[in-house]
């Protein structure tokens, strides 16, 4: 059932352009699913900053955006895709979690500062989960949990935001990173979730 949107966005229009966007940047066999609509009017609202769209979807615009799905769901390209259709004030990269546990490794604790307090700016966290614990002259961090909780602060007190990418579930979440981690993320991200049995799009 297609999603009804009531707003002065013509929402058919953007994800048309979305497409375009996206066989320009991924090749011809890029393409938009029906069934994923409702998944994308959501990003698109809150990157086009529709308010009232938001409110009838329950999205905070003041939080940044967590996308989780299976592997393949499409997370990744959607969010770069999004970067394109965000309006300028409201720019951010996209950066994956195993690039930032590779520049832990070689600069170690610097990079936790470099993700959150060094010249901070909305990043969003792609394919959270898929970088281990890692050890910096034998000392074990939990890189993307400090980096995350920093951020949080950041939230609290300069309304920087945080987008994520993730196939983690809340559970494998909180095993992950910690009880105080999730409780921050609840508070600091609107949750938009592909269904479990969204099948591989590669």
């Amino acid at each position: 059932m297609e999603t009804q949107i009531n707003s002065h966005y013509n929402y058919g229009e953007v994800i048309i352009w979305l497409e375009k966007k996206g066989v320009a940047l991924y090749g011809n066999h890029f393409k938009i699913l029906d069934s994923d609509h409702p998944i994308i009017f959501k990003l698109i609202a809150y990157f086009l900053k529709d308010e009232s769209t938001c409110n009838q979807f329950n999205i905070d615009l003041n939080k940044g955006i967590m996308v989780s799905g299976p592997v393949g769901c499409g997370k990744t390209a959607l969010m770069n895709l999004m970067k394109h259709l965000t309006p300028i004030a409201h720019k951010f990269s996209v950066k994956p979690c195993r690039d930032i546990s590779f520049e832990f490794i070689k600069e170690g604790y610097e990079i936790i500062h470099k993700y959150s307090k060094s010249a901070p700016k909305t990043i969003c966290f792609d394919d959270l989960g898929t970088e281990n614990n890692l050890k910096y002259f034998g000392n074990e961090c939990n890189v993307m949990a400090e980096i995350l909780l920093s951020r949080y602060d950041l939230f609290i007190s300069r309304k920087l935001q945080t987008h994520i990418t993730t196939n983690l579930s809340a559970s494998e979440i909180e095993h992950a990173y910690g009880n105080r981690v999730r409780s921050r993320m609840r508070s600091t991200l609107n949750l938009i979730a592909f269904d479990k049995d969204t099948k591989d799009k590669r």
